[in-house]
């Protein structure tokens, strides 16, 4: 699958009062970067054109069933971005899973890897629906 980069900019009230980035700061780059994806244009040929945000239609909501985040270095405040890598892991018949990694722009440095499952619904009612 594609792996999709989106910068993210750190703000002072990030921190904990450690100096580290917060963990549930974390969760809110996570939900950047969904929402980054589902911003950009679909590729020739997948139903386009438009956002995937468009495929899925105004009658469906994407909601997060499940994330778990592993944290494998501290992140400190600083003028440069992290980077958040996402990337599809698992393609169901209602739902979908986002593999992430949150690092520096020279992926040497990972602070967290990442795991998201989204299912599709129906906006009226909240039950599961077939993802397009």
């Amino acid at each position: 699958m594609s792996v999709h980069r989106f910068p993210v900019q750190l703000r002072f009230g990030d921190q904990d009062p450690n100096g580290h980035i917060n963990n549930v700061r974390f969760v809110q780059f996570l939900e950047e970067a969904r929402v980054q994806l589902g911003l950009l244009p679909l590729p020739a040929g997948a139903g386009g054109p438009g956002t995937f945000r468009d495929l899925a239609g105004e009658e469906t909501a994407t909601y997060v069933v499940r994330q778990e985040i592993e944290y494998r270095s501290p992140l400190l405040h600083r003028q440069e971005p992290v980077w958040v890598d996402v990337w599809v892991t698992r393609i169901g018949t209602s739902s979908l899973a986002y593999g992430f990694r949150l690092a520096d722009e020279d992926p040497t440095t990972v602070y967290a890897y990442a795991e998201a499952a989204m299912v599709q619904v129906e906006a009226a009612t909240g039950r599961p629906t077939p993802l397009t």
